[in-house]
């Protein structure tokens, strides 16, 4: 088992405050068969796990321990760093995450490890079928544990585990007090990138493309992406709400044969910021409509696509959100119509 100080170092003087040995008290022992349904509004998540769209934005070793953050924010240890803060075989972690896979579906608590990490997990509103999150990284797929899965299975050895475990207790103490996600960040030297930089840059880019007598859809939808980037998504080249917005009003387009009433579309250069994986293919070369045109399109945007097909689009974007499935769908109800309240 390793010793105490190869596990955590410190990394300066505020932390080595910080991560001093403190008393916690250890947390109470579950009663048998408890009943998973208590948890009023947390509906497990079912089906496998989505492989991301997204890469890590770092990984790698630091003070002995294997970490990383997530394209969107989410920080991380790897099987093998999970094993390392709390002590236990790698194929320890394998086991557990097996085990929870196979019986995530069971609806009655127990006394046993399982039982603890689902009642810890969906109280915390951790609520997926599986305790990582696979992604794709320079092609591979790879498996990230996110920081609320890395604390609960810490806890469970630190106070539940009939096994004495010192390393995971010296770890679970450092890190209630400092934050796991806080030293993953710190550790890494990562700092969140600017959820706006995405959106400005091309507002920036785009101003006065807009051929003389037409609309491009992107002018006319960055209400929906300063909503979207206020939720907490970040728009960036993987959630582009005008791409989606301009598929689903070319078919409306055709469909009601509106070049006959507005005249025809035409094409014009549209540039992506450098750092855009789409701008190798820079100018693409999308539709302009006829100003005529604008109303019905406004028309169509608030009463058709946000209430029809944007919903759809956001959750398919659940897995790149922090927050999941629970925040996308709070995301896609925000053009919801609202219902009159009747006496």
């Amino acid at each position: 088992m390793p010793k105490k100080d190869d596990i955590i170092e410190p990394i300066d003087a505020d932390f080595e405050d910080v991560v001093k040995i403190i008393s916690q008290p250890a947390s109470p022992k579950q009663s048998k068969n408890k009943d998973l349904t208590k948890f009023q509004g947390l509906q497990p998540a079912l089906g496998s796990q989505y492989t991301l769209d997204l890469e890590a934005e770092v990984q790698k070793e630091a003070y002995g321990i294997e970490m990383g953050v997530l394209g969107n924010g989410i920080p991380y240890l790897t099987q093998k760093g999970l094993a390392t803060i709390t002590g236990i075989a790698r194929s320890v972690v394998y086991d557990i995450t097996k085990e929870w896979a196979e019986k995530f579906e069971d609806n009655v608590l127990g006394n046993d490890r399982n039982s603890f990490l689902k009642e810890y997990l969906f109280k915390n509103g951790y609520t997926e079928s599986q305790l990582y999150i696979e992604f794709k990284q320079d092609g591979t797929i790879s498996y990230a544990y996110p920081d609320i899965v890395c604390m609960a299975i810490l806890e469970f050895y630190a106070f539940e585990s009939k096994s004495k475990n010192d390393t995971a207790l010296t770890s679970y103490r450092k890190f209630a007090t400092f934050g796991l996600q806080k030293f993953i960040y710190e550790a890494l030297q990562y700092t969140p990138s600017d959820k706006w930089k995405y959106h400005n840059d091309r507002v920036s880019i785009l101003k006065d493309s807009s051929p003389d007598g037409y609309f491009i859809i992107f002018n006319e939808i960055t209400g929906l992406a300063v909503d979207l980037i206020n939720a907490n998504l970040t728009v960036n080249d993987k959630t582009i709400p005008d791409i989606s917005v301009g598929l689903a009003w070319g078919k409306y387009w055709k469909d009601k044969n509106l070049e006959e009433q507005y005249g025809s579309r035409i094409e014009y250069d549209h540039y992506y910021p450098e750092y855009y994986p789409q701008s190798t293919s820079n100018p693409q070369r999308p539709k302009a409509y006829p100003d005529g045109a604008l109303p019905e399109f406004r028309k169509w945007f608030r009463h058709e696509y946000l209430t029809t097909k944007f919903p759809p689009y956001i959750l398919k974007k659940a897995n790149i959100l922090s927050g999941g499935k629970e925040e996308a769908e709070m995301i896609a109800n925000m053009y919801k119509p609202k219902e009159i309240e009747r006496e």
